[in-house]
């Protein structure tokens, strides 16, 4: 059936009509105790990753000015740009949950970098986010829903070098500048924050102004392909990793191992992404640091489906259904649940009045 995914058409009234919007999601039974301790944060996992992170960042951009304009410099350049591009994102995300760090103040200000790097506004994407996890992959509520149906292969592969993303952040962040806020961010960012949201996007526009001036001044692209650029050649991994969160999967259920996917990584991917390949487990318990998700997977082992063994074997089993979706948008995977997993909750039948 067609759908209307935006914040402010008939399938976001449909959504709370069916009774998709509850808090009536399924959670694997765990142990209070259990929970508890997994659920505890400290500071020192996240500091080692931060400082390994910018000292990498540093090494490569360094590196990569040094050898400039030989060809040499850029690998340098291309992996700078994937943890600017893509790291950022990872980082932008369990910040503002506020559960990387058990400092406050360490979130705040890793979120705030990563919010620039990645071109999100922090109180527009941090309350954007909370929907997304309080109505994960409901059409009509969910405001980052990466892959929609009918799938359109063009428009899903251009992601891959930014072309969807960032000019969606510049044109808010110009509309942010010139003191107005959009429809659909008007539906879940609270009017104190607006003057926020104001504020931030003018700072921001000015850096990137001097930026443009200073490569202009320069007569370089150094100062571009440490500032901006990055966000668009970096993100083809956050790409890649964010189609397999919820690709060719169901929308519209109450049970989020129905519309997301855990997938195990090799290391390197797994410290960009921050461990979010764990993603049923992050979508059910959102409050589960980052890096105890693999304690987490081991506990709810018996009650999910089996995970995706690699990202080739993730792409293997949800590329054939993004095609598919392309013409039947109806169509979705149901993976299997092992003999020692509680039913599927699908949630409410949709209203035929609606």
């Amino acid at each position: 059936m067609p759908r209307d995914y935006s914040l402010t058409g008939p399938d976001a009234q449909r959504a709370v009509a069916d009774g998709l919007v509850t808090e009536d999601w399924y959670r694997t039974p765990i142990d209070r105790k259990a929970m508890k301790a997994l659920m505890k944060r400290a500071d020192q996992p996240a500091i080692r990753d931060t400082l390994i992170l910018f000292g990498l960042m540093a090494g490569f951009a360094g590196t990569a000015i040094a050898l400039m304009p030989s060809w040499w410099a850029l690998p340098f350049w291309l992996a700078y740009g994937v943890l600017y591009g893509s790291a950022m994102d990872s980082r932008w995300h369990e910040c503002g949950h506020g559960t990387a760090f058990k400092t406050r103040w360490m979130n705040k200000a890793v979120y705030q970098v990563a919010c620039f790097c990645m071109i999100r506004d922090p109180w527009c994407w941090k309350y954007s986010h909370a929907r997304h996890h309080s109505d994960t992959i409901i059409v009509g509520r969910d405001p980052e829903i990466a892959i929609m149906r009918p799938v359109v292969a063009l428009r899903v592969a251009s992601n891959l070098i930014g072309l969807v993303d960032v000019p969606d952040g510049l044109r808010r962040m110009v509309v942010h500048a010139s003191g107005r806020m959009l429809a659909d961010e008007k539906t879940y960012v609270e009017a104190v924050f607006y003057p926020k949201t104001y504020l931030t996007a003018r700072i921001w526009l000015a850096i990137y102004a001097l930026t443009v001036l200073a490569a202009l001044a320069l007569q370089s692209w150094i100062p571009l392909l440490l500032i901006g650029l990055p966000r668009l050649y970096g993100c083809w991994h956050m790409v890649m990793t964010g189609w397999l969160q919820h690709g060719g999967l169901t929308d519209n259920a109450l049970d989020h191992r129905l519309n997301s996917r855990t997938v195990y990584m090799n290391p390197v991917s797994r410290f960009i992404y921050w461990n979010m390949n764990y993603h049923v487990e992050h979508h059910m318990f959102p409050l589960v640091p980052y890096y105890r998700l693999p304690e987490l997977h081991k506990v709810c082992a018996d009650d999910f489906p089996a995970p995706n063994r690699s990202i080739l074997d993730g792409f293997a089993e949800m590329l054939p259904a993004l095609w598919r979706q392309r013409t039947d948008p109806d169509f979705y995977l149901r993976r299997p649940l092992p003999a020692t997993a509680n039913p599927y909750h699908d949630g409410p039948r949709p209203n035929p009045a609606a």
